[in-house]
């Protein structure tokens, strides 16, 4: 990690691992680069893995972002895990929908709606 200092917010809870993120534009490759490391560090330590990534307070993403979305996904599925994505705000959202990337995910208005959706 570039800084030290963690980009993330992770906790978990019972079985789902849910992550917030500290910083409300996910812009700059060196921070998208440690969030991603973070998350995968986060991947490689588990063997059940049931994640929620939440948006909340996050206004702009870049594609960097995007593409690191789906990397994590990518690696997820790879580990028979399931992600889910909550509270995108509708300008993010809107990106979603124009890149397709709103079929790849499974998108959540709350935490709480993308926790239940496992069971």
């Amino acid at each position: 990690m570039a800084s030290g200092e963690s980009r993330l917010r992770i906790e978990t809870l019972d079985t789902v691992t849910r992550i917030e993120f500290l910083d409300r534009n996910i812009l700059d490759e060196g921070n998208i680069q440690q969030i991603g490391a973070e998350v995968s560090a986060v991947i490689d330590a588990a063997d059940d893995l049931r994640m929620v990534i939440d948006f909340t307070g996050v206004d702009h993403l870049s594609s960097a972002a995007l593409g690191a979305l789906i990397t994590i996904n990518n690696k997820i599925k790879g580990k028979n895990g399931q992600l889910r994505l909550s509270n995108i705000g509708a300008q993010i959202y809107e990106v979603f929908v124009i890149t397709k990337l709103n079929r790849l995910f499974e998108i959540y208005p709350t935490s709480d709606e993308a926790i239940k959706s496992f069971t």
